[in-house]
Parts: C-alpha cells; structure tokens; sequence
C-alpha cells in the first residue's frame, strides 16, 4: 500500500488546463498518506492500539481512495482537493475530537475500547460505506463532483442506472455509514452520536439544496426518478416543494 501511495506520485492522469497542479504535492500528500497507513498498519499488532490502527487505516485509504478514483473516473474534475484533506475545519475538528475521546477513555475505561464485536460491525459498515461511495463515482465518472453544481455543465447527464438505481445519494450514503463506522471501530460512543445527528442534519440539508437544481437540471425526468428511487439515507425523502 505504502509503495503504491509513492508511486502515484508519478500517475499522469489527463488535466484540464483549470485543474492543473504540482505532481509535486500530489506526491507528497499520498506519501504522507502512505506513512500514516503504514504507521495504521503497525498499530494493529498492538493489543492496546488494535483498533485504532484500523481506523487509522481506513482513514489514510478514504482519502487516497478519494483522489485515486477521481483520477480513473473523472480525471477532468481532478484537483489537489480530491483528496479531501482540506474538506472544512468542521471535518478536521471532528476527526480530532475522535482522537481525543478514544485517549480519554481509553485511559480510564479502557475495557470499553476492547468489545470486539463492536468493532468488528464497524469495520464491515467501513467497508459497505467505501464500496457504496466508490461504486457511485465510478459509475456517474464524469457526472460525478465533489461539490453541489448550480449551473448545468455539457455533457451532464442524470445517472439513473447501478446504483443509482438503487438510492438517489450513494456517495452520501457511502460517506454517512463510512462516518459512523469508522466511530464503532472505535468504540466511542459519544462521537458515535455525534457524528450520526451532525452528518444527517448535514446530508438532509445538502441533499434539498442539490435536488432543487436536479429538478431544475432535468425536470420531469428527476420527478419520475424521486418517485421511483429513494434517497438512501434514514428519514430524508430529499427536496419536496416546486421546480421552475
């Protein structure tokens, strides 16, 4: 895995001139990201640190994952920010505060960072959210963006056919039960609530701004498709009112 991440370095995918950036830094940031997988890796021969190591893991694979397979996808969207390092301080301080919380705990109840089938549950929902995430981008390719479009781009299309046949959202709902996994692997409980209600008050806003312009994108052909196909996330039926 290691030797991969510094390999991709040299990975010459094709660019637009808008989306140009230094192979310098995208080699830099998937070789940091390598060490830190690695240092994941090593973590999980500690009885201690077992779990941790493997969410270190697939947090180093999320966001290589994330720019390697806009690379092969939609190589034209691609940008340093693919790999969501910089996704918003909000994300950045969420991720410390599960750092935090697994420290803290573990030092004074450590039993509760050892319920195996816990764990284990949250590394399988990590595992379901990345290959429902992935599936989604990889079927959309060139339909597929990391931020909501408010202006229709030629050439896009509404992607209705694999997965999105069905939910309507699988990258969001890829990343939801990616988050909550990734707090079951470590057994925290506080950030398990916090980041289920954050992420879904976070998708359901999301979700009614992006299908206001779907509707306005499509029309009647996203009417009959919300009619048909579900959101995929718990409890968010997606934007209900009128379209221009």
């Amino acid at each position: 895995m290691f030797q991969l991440l510094m390999c991709f370095g040299d990975f010459k995918p094709t660019f637009s001139v808008e989306n140009e950036h230094d192979q310098n830094d995208v080699a830099i940031r998937g070789g940091a990201l390598g060490f830190a997988f690695g240092i994941g890796f090593h973590l999980t021969s500690s009885e201690t640190f077992m779990y941790f190591g493997y969410y270190f893991m697939a947090l180093t694979f999320f966001h290589f994952s994330e720019y390697f397979t806009t690379a092969v996808a939609n190589p034209k969207s691609l940008t340093l920010a693919s790999f969501l390092l910089d996704h918003s301080r909000e994300y950045t301080m969420a991720a410390v505060a599960s750092w935090v919380e697994f420290m803290i705990e573990l030092y004074f109840f450590p039993g509760l960072k050892h319920i195996h089938v816990i764990s284990i549950i949250g590394l399988m929902l990590v595992v379901f959210g990345e290959l429902v995430r992935k599936g989604s981008m990889f079927t959309a390719k060139s339909n597929f963006n990391h931020y909501v479009q408010y202006v229709r781009r030629p050439g896009h299309e509404l992607v209705t056919n694999g997965i999105y046949s069905w939910c309507r959202h699988p990258a969001y709902v890829g990343w939801f039960y990616w988050s909550i996994g990734t707090q079951l692997i470590l057994c925290n409980p506080l950030c398990l609530v916090a980041y289920t209600v954050v992420s879904w008050k976070f998708f359901n806003e999301r979700i009614q701004e992006e299908e206001i312009y779907l509707l306005n994108f499509f029309g009647e052909d996203y009417v009959d498709y919300k009619k048909n196909v579900r959101t995929g996330l718990p409890f968010i039926t997606g934007y209900q009112g009128h379209y221009s």
